[in-house]
């Protein structure tokens, strides 16, 4: 009987040294798309996909992201008399339940690797998910959603993937394909940040994984990998060939990489064209910066 999925580590210790100044007091998950913060969008992912139990790796300074999924008595107190009933119920989706969330400290920046490895007690024997907030995904249905049912399909260890531009490959961990059944392929190989020229494939690994306890097991005798980190992709590729194995899954959803000011300011417009209130002001504002650009030309 395979384990069911019910927890997910959340890797929220870096410095977001991109984002500064604005992460010099505010860390980057805490900062807002439209009008929710990235770490709401990855929380609300991994709920819509069954998880339970969610692990913060956090690091110095980073306070305000566990204020945030705290309980307001103060604010909602206000809200309530004020009759502000709307905004009340965007607020429960902000509190979560006491024991729900686990903060645990990384105390050297050492990686993703390092990260997971950090919860390894809190994950014991049982299968988990990982979620960088950096990456969102706009989906009909959630990636980790469309992963959890492949998982329940193959087990294993499963990688979200996305096929990107030959000469992108040196930003992502990418996979030597052995068998491509569409939706999802068997891996053979990870090669992390390979050139182009030395790439397998063009299909590139995201911020969505779900993984056996094994992997944690290979993170205890990791040595640094790439960058002088500890990779996850290492680990991950010491499953390839195992029992359990691993696959890649093309998920449907288009993915933003909000780690970078142009991608978080990418989603910030597509997400806003989304919502029906935004979207015609929005839309009309858009018009008018492109009729002035090609005036200008």
């Amino acid at each position: 009987m395979r384990k069911k999925l019910t927890k997910a580590i959340f890797p929220v210790a870096g410095l977001g040294t991109r984002f500064l100044p604005a992460t010099k007091s505010v860390p980057k998950e805490i900062m807002t798309l439209v009008d929710r913060p990235l770490i709401q969008y990855a929380i609300d992912e991994a709920r819509a996909a069954g998880i339970k139990e969610f692990i913060f790796v956090t690091s110095r300074g980073k306070g305000a992201l566990e204020d945030y999924f705290d309980h307001a008595p103060t604010l909602e107190q206000e809200l309530r008399k004020k009759g502000k009933t709307e905004l009340l119920e965007i607020l429960k989706d902000t509190n979560m339940d006491s024991g729900a969330i686990a903060y645990i400290r990384q105390h050297k920046a050492l990686g993703l690797g390092h990260a997971v490895w950090c919860a390894r007690r809190l994950i014991a024997n049982e299968p988990f998910a990982v979620i960088l907030p950096d990456d969102v995904i706009a989906a009909e249905k959630p990636c980790l959603q469309q992963m959890v049912e492949a998982y329940e399909e193959t087990g294993g260890n499963v990688v979200a993937a996305m096929e990107v531009p030959p000469e992108k490959t040196s930003s992502y961990g990418v996979l030597d394909i052995g068998e491509d059944m569409g939706q999802m392929v068997k891996v053979k190989g990870m090669v992390e940040k390979p050139p182009a020229e030395e790439a397998p494939s063009n299909l590139a690994v995201i911020g969505r994984y779900i993984l056996t306890p094994s992997v944690l097991r290979s993170l205890n005798q990791m040595k640094s990998g790439a960058g002088g980190e500890i990779q996850l992709t290492d680990a991950i590729a010491n499953e390839i060939g195992g029992d359990d194995g691993v696959y890649g899954y093309r998920f449907r959803g288009q993915r933003f990489d909000c780690g970078s000011k142009a991608g978080f300011l990418q989603a910030t417009v597509s997400f806003g064209l989304a919502r029906a209130e935004l979207r015609d002001d929005l839309l009309g504002y858009i018009r008018d910066v492109v009729q002035m650009d090609k005036a200008a030309e």
